[in-house]
């Protein structure tokens, strides 16, 4: 299924503001064909720019970001369809602004499932970036979250997760039917000091490891 996106030839009313997101929309309208519509594909790329645009705080790489963010939220879609493997669990972490808690969460759990576990992360009211007192205490420990950028929570990606761990966001989650939500009491990085942060990260990390062992029945759960 090959994409062609101008209103002209199949998708009246949809234009980008870009031509690097068109060029996207044809690749990913070729990577994705005989899951999703050009249409669909097209939709998904115009909503996240968006989305994303109201809060980056660097405009440079958008487009970047955007290639990044679709392509998850893309294929979070498909699990959810069963059109894509779904070989290990799914964790969605969230807290309000994606550029504390739940990045934390993501990057320790990556390293701590080594890929048993596939994560994810959102924010109900991302921020601009990423913490920079969070950049650095994962730093001490060995992690680069240099790549990462805070992502608004979707339906897709909630959708996808076996387990949902909320951070501090309320009932901005929203609740679907056969999904394990769990709750982590933890403060906002963004309201302490550097050791305070450091403390935030430890517990994390004592958590994410609790729940990687229950998820891939390595280690007892503690509770």
């Amino acid at each position: 299924m090959s994409g062609n996106f101008d209103g002209e030839r199949g998708l009246p009313g949809l234009s980008f503001p870009d031509e690097a997101l068109k060029r996207l929309a044809e690749e990913l309208a070729v990577q994705y064909a005989g899951v999703f519509s050009p249409e669909t594909v097209g939709r998904y790329i115009l909503e996240s720019y968006t989305g994303l645009m109201r809060t980056a705080k660097f405009k440079t790489y958008l487009v970047t970001l955007t290639a990044r963010f679709v392509k998850e939220r893309l294929t979070a879609l498909a699990q959810t369809m069963d059109a894509a493997p779904k070989s290990v669990p799914e964790v969605l972490f969230v807290c309000v602004e994606n550029a504390g808690r739940s990045q934390m969460a993501m990057a320790l759990l990556n390293r701590v499932a080594n890929g048993a576990i596939h994560v994810r992360s959102a924010g109900s009211a991302p921020a601009g970036s990423i913490s920079e007192q969070v950049v650095t205490v994962m730093q001490e420990i060995g992690l680069d979250l240099g790549e990462q950028f805070p992502k608004p929570l979707t339906d897709d990606v909630v959708q996808a997760a076996d387990v949902v761990v909320t951070m501090g966001c309320g009932d901005a989650c929203p609740v679907y039917p056969g999904k394990r939500y769990i709750d982590w009491d933890l403060p906002d990085p963004s309201l302490l000091d550097l050791d305070g942060v450091r403390a935030v990260r430890d517990r994390i990390e004592q958590l994410v490891t609790e729940l990687a062992g229950e998820l891939t029945g390595s280690t007892p759960i503690t509770e």
